[in-house]
C-alpha cells in the first residue's frame, strides 16, 4: 500500500474508550488502533479489557460499552506487555490523546509496571490541530 505520507517509523492512530474522565482513575475498557509502517503495512487491532471496576451507566451511555461485555476479557495489566511491544519505537497519533488518552495510557501502564515513555516520539494531537485551524481562520491567531 503506498502511504500519502513519507514515514521514518511506525505511526499508530489510537483511541480509548474508559470508564470515565478522571486520568489517574478511570480505567480502558476498549482500545482502537491502527499502525502504519514506513514500508505500508497496516495493522488494525480492537481490544477490550475487564477493567477491574464497575463501567459507570453515565460511560456505558456514551460508549455503549457495558460490564457484561467486558466481564470475561483480560485486564489491561494482562496484555500490556504486549501492547507496549506493539507501540515501541512508534510515533502516535488521535484525537485529544494529550490531555486524556496518553495520560491515562501512560497511568495504566504504570499500574502494571510497565514504563510508558514517549518523550522520543512524535505526538499529533487532532483536537490541537482543530482549535488551531479554527483560531487561525477566524483571524484569532
Amino acid at each position: 500500500m503506498k502511504l500519502p505520507i513519507e514515514l521514518d517509523r511506525p505511526l499508530v492512530f489510537f483511541d480509548l474508550e474508559t470508564t470515565g474522565v478522571d486520568t489517574k482513575t478511570d480505567r480502558i475498557v476498549e482500545l482502537a488502533l491502527i499502525r502504519l509502517s514506513p514500508h505500508g503495512d497496516v495493522l488494525e487491532r480492537v481490544r477490550r479489557f475487564n477493567p477491574e471496576m464497575p463501567i459507570p451507566p453515565g460511560a456505558t451511555a456514551v460508549h455503549g460499552i457495558s460490564d457484561d461485555d467486558v466481564k470475561d476479557e483480560a485486564t489491561f495489566g494482562q496484555r500490556a506487555r504486549a501492547l507496549s511491544a506493539l507501540l515501541d519505537g512508534c510515533d502516535l497519533a488521535g484525537f485529544n490523546i494529550l490531555r486524556f488518552d496518553l495520560p491515562l495510557l501512560d497511568n495504566e501502564f504504570h499500574r502494571a509496571g510497565i514504563e510508558f515513555d514517549v518523550k522520543d516520539r512524535r505526538l499529533i494531537d487532532m483536537s490541537w490541530i482543530s482549535r488551531r485551524t479554527r483560531r487561525t481562520s477566524k483571524g484569532l491567531e
